[in-house]
């Protein structure tokens, strides 16, 4: 049998591989390792809980050795899909090179910007990154990569997933040519194959499973129910789920509840903490100190259940979970294996439990597909009927929330309760009379004579046959107004009104001496 004091690798990471209780290597490791020693490419392809971290980190370890890093130029570049996955690799390396002087870096979302660009100046051995945040910093100019001789990419399928496949093609050109490159995935997709064609020179492949196979070690079962109704099904299907988790409650230590939406991942677990269950939630839209503080908890035991979205399906080392719940059947088939693989690792035994609905059937003929193999099925638990009338928290489809504003069939509710619309006009009842015979209609209609009669020898209009109103004052204490054709008219009111002395009325009898003096200037002849 193989041990790891059998290939080769530096006596200061065999002393820390010893400390953390390793002696035996998996199948991946003992293929892995005397290549990666040895400078080759590597091209490694084995199901999730296979030891495939330790399959680079120790050789990458004990290659840089020897060397010191430069300023903004790291020696050797670890891609990872997602953050969790970015910082269980540093946790490893922490862990292989505590004997030893490498210094390393990661950069992730979620960290400021500052801190991670101290330690690339201060000059790092081991560059350890997701490919988004390591392109900003190279656009920012603040990292260079032409010095890395050693490139990893983990979980390559999982960033095929996430669209991270034009990035990495990036990236691998801004490294040198000349650079070692350790390429380990999960499942080959015929992408991924076309990127190790390109990039990966005469490598070393390295299959010790059936691609995208689970391991023998977990228990798989499949719980088919068909809901009451359609709009209780995310309910009834909570209802399913929680009484799985009490079934399995004895030999339940922790459990992963996975989830197709981030939306379903709060609902799920806010409702399984309302039913008494010590549960939290993980997904790419939390903070990164909440998801690093979520996942802490779920490695010291203090959440038992965590309900997560695939950022968490992929490459996550905790060793001791028990079981894995499949709320939703994953629409890619690949996803199942990562998921179910969260189990069952490293020799452990484990159990995955999938609940289904009428409408996942094509899903599941794709899982079992790919994974050549029935998965068993299972009779749903019973389910108590207090926990059946749970309220559906989850925001209803478009189907589900019936008919929209403005919709004429659409209910009106009146305190809750469905009333019918009332008509729009209150017409009476019309009492019923004889039919009346139907009239035949002319065979040709007969055209009706112009009214060419001048427009006076018309009929008077409706406005000239009221009767006109009599006038009347508002004050009525004054003199009545004279008739209308007494008043003067427009020229008429224009000229002064005379006295019979010929005095002007208006100013009264006496004018102001000012208007009968003369304002000519002293010394001017009057004109």
């Amino acid at each position: 049998m193989t041990r790891f004091s059998d290939l080769a690798l530096d006596p200061r990471v065999l002393k820390a591989v010893e400390e953390a209780g390793y002696e035996t290597p998996t199948p991946i490791q003992a293929q892995a390792i005397p290549e990666a020693l040895k400078g080759r490419d590597v091209l490694g392809i084995a199901q999730t809980g296979t030891g495939k971290t330790a399959s680079f980190t120790l050789p990458m370890i004990t290659l840089l050795g020897q060397g010191r890093a430069r300023a903004r130029m790291p020696r050797s570049l670890v891609l990872a899909p997602t953050r969790e996955l970015a910082a269980q690799v540093a946790e490893n390396f922490d862990t292989y090179a505590r004997h030893t002087k490498l210094t390393k870096a990661l950069l992730i979302g979620g960290v400021s910007f500052g801190e991670q660009d101290k330690l690339i100046d201060r000059g790092v051995d081991v560059l350890i990154a997701t490919p988004g945040r390591l392109l900003d910093h190279f656009e920012r100019g603040k990292l260079l990569l032409t010095g890395v001789q050693i490139m990893v990419v983990d979980e390559a399928d999982r960033m095929l997933d996430m669209g991270f496949i034009p990035d990495i093609e990036r990236i691998f050109q801004l490294t040198p040519f000349t650079r070692q490159t350790l390429f380990f995935s999960a499942t080959m997709a015929p992408e991924i194959e076309r990127i190790t064609n390109t990039f990966l020179t005469n490598p070393a492949k390295i299959e010790v499973a059936r691609q995208a196979t689970a391991s023998q070690t977990i228990e798989q079962r499949l719980f088919q129910f068909t809901p009451s109704r359609k709009d209780r099904s995310f309910a009834e299907k909570r209802a399913t789920l929680r009484a799985l988790i009490r079934s399995e409650a004895e030999a339940c230590t922790n459990a992963i509840i996975f989830c197709n939406r981030k939306m379903d991942v709060d609902v799920v677990a806010k409702s399984l903490k309302q039913h008494g269950f010590n549960a939290s939630p993980i997904h790419g839209d939390l903070d990164q100190s909440v998801r690093t503080k979520t996942l802490d908890g779920f490695r010291d035991g203090t959440v038992h259940l965590l309900v997560a979205s695939d950022v968490a399906a992929r490459g996550l080392d905790i060793p001791a979970v028990s079981h894995v719940f499949n709320f939703d059947v994953p629409s890619h088939p690949e996803d199942y294996v990562h998921r179910i693989g969260r189990t069952g690792r490293a020799g452990r035994l484990g159990k995955a439990f999938t609940i289904a609905t009428p409408s996942d059937d094509k899903y599941l003929a794709a899982i079992e597909t790919l994974v050549k193999m029935p998965i068993p099925r299972a009779g749903a638990p019973d389910i108590d009927i207090s926990d059946r009338a749970e309220p559906d928290a989850r925001r209803p489809s478009p189907r589900e929330r019936g008919p929209k504003r403005g919709d004429r069939n659409r209910p009106v509710r009146d305190h809750g309760r469905e009333a019918p619309r009332e008509p729009i006009r209150n017409v009476p009842p019309v009492a019923a009379e004889a039919p009346v015979p139907a009239v035949a209609a002319p065979a040709e209609a007969v055209p009706q004579p112009r009214n060419d009669r001048p427009r006076d020898d018309r009929a008077p209009r409706q406005a000239d046959r009221r009767e006109p109103r009599p006038e009347r004052d508002p004050r009525p204490d004054r003199e009545p107004r004279a008739p209308r054709d007494a008043r003067p008219n427009r020229d008429q009111r224009r000229e002064p009104v005379r006295r019979d002395d010929g005095a002007v009325v208006g100013m009264g009898d006496h004018m102001p001496d000012f208007l009968t003096r003369s304002f000519a200037r002293a010394g001017s002849s009057a004109e």
